[in-house]
């Protein structure tokens, strides 16, 4: 018999405070998402939770008693990017790399381009909530490869007509070690 992989949705609730303002923070992971050997539409139960959560909140806003609406909704998806397995596209120089067909990857791991689970994830949902892609394990690679690879990605975002969140511009009284940690975050 064949067991399916699910993706399992687990929320976190974290209070915070800073300079006398207090936060609730929600966060919602969801392991297991992309680990099945078949993830046709693996996304879909992460798009089912957070049409779920809108759905809700316009419910309760809609009511006769809206004193007490707790706000459940999405507001942001940090989409965490492996810069290891398989990806597409040109692999770097001196990296023992080989590939067939469309499909090219390095002994290392390291991705050429977005996955097509990334991609079909991403636009699926940017039309439901800010998506900020993250290189996972960034770390672990040399700030060229870095570089590289969000050359890469941003190039794939802006092919496939992906959304992503924008940060805004930073103030003109910022100092200059503040707008360049901004600047490199973009």
């Amino acid at each position: 018999e064949r067991i399916t992989q699910t993706v399992e949705i687990t929320k976190h609730v974290v209070d915070i405070e800073e300079k006398g303002v207090k936060l609730r923070l929600t966060i919602v992971d969801t392991p297991g998402f992309g680990d099945a050997v078949n993830n046709t539409e693996c996304w879909k139960p992460v798009a089912d939770y957070i049409d779920q959560q809108f759905e809700q909140y316009f419910r309760d806003e809609s009511g006769l008693n809206r004193k007490n609406i707790q706000d459940n909704r999405v507001h942001c998806c940090i989409y965490f990017i492996s810069p290891f397995g398989h990806g597409y596209g040109q692999p770097l120089p001196g990296r023992g790399c080989w590939g067939g067909g469309l499909v090219g990857w390095c002994s290392l791991g390291f991705p050429r381009r977005l996955r097509p689970l990334d991609v079909e994830f991403m636009r699926a949902l940017h039309q439901r909530v800010n998506i900020v892609p993250v290189l996972a394990k960034a770390d672990t690679l040399t700030p060229a490869e870095v570089e590289r690879m969000k050359k890469k990605i941003r190039e794939d975002i802006d092919h496939y007509g992906i959304r992503i969140y924008q940060f805004p511009e930073c103030d003109s009284d910022e100092d200059e070690e503040f707008k360049l940690q901004d600047q490199a975050l973009k």
